[in-house]
């Protein structure tokens, strides 16, 4: 299993891209119900995925009755990509400033 602290590289298996998807899409879901979605894969293969990506804050469970429910935890994803992400900022505020300024430009050329 790859680190927690590479969330990348947690990512890139496409069976946790998958399980991320599905609790994205249903909101919450059991070990037994991510199973179903992958029949080549038994439950304790499930609860190791899922297992990483809760080490890396990805998704949380929370105990109802007999089963962990997991869901998506919005705050990991943060930690996780966040920083990676803001590094990028500067470059795409500045593009969208450029557009904005050609856009605004190009407008009142037309008004004109």
């Amino acid at each position: 299993m790859p680190s927690p602290d590479d969330p990348f590289r947690l990512i890139a298996d496409p069976t946790r891209r998958r399980m991320l998807d599905l609790l994205a899409e249903r909101g919450s879901l059991t070990v037994g119900e991510l199973a179903a979605e992958f029949p080549g894969l038994v439950a304790s293969g499930i609860s190791k995925h899922l297992m990483a990506l809760r080490a890396a804050g990805l998704v949380r469970a929370e105990k109802r009755g007999r089963n962990q429910h997991y869901r998506i935890d919005p705050a990991g994803f943060d930690d996780a990509f966040g920083a990676w992400a803001r590094r990028y900022e500067v470059y795409w505020d500045a593009s969208l400033a450029r557009l904005r300024a050609l856009s605004e430009a190009e407008s009142d050329s037309e008004t004109s």
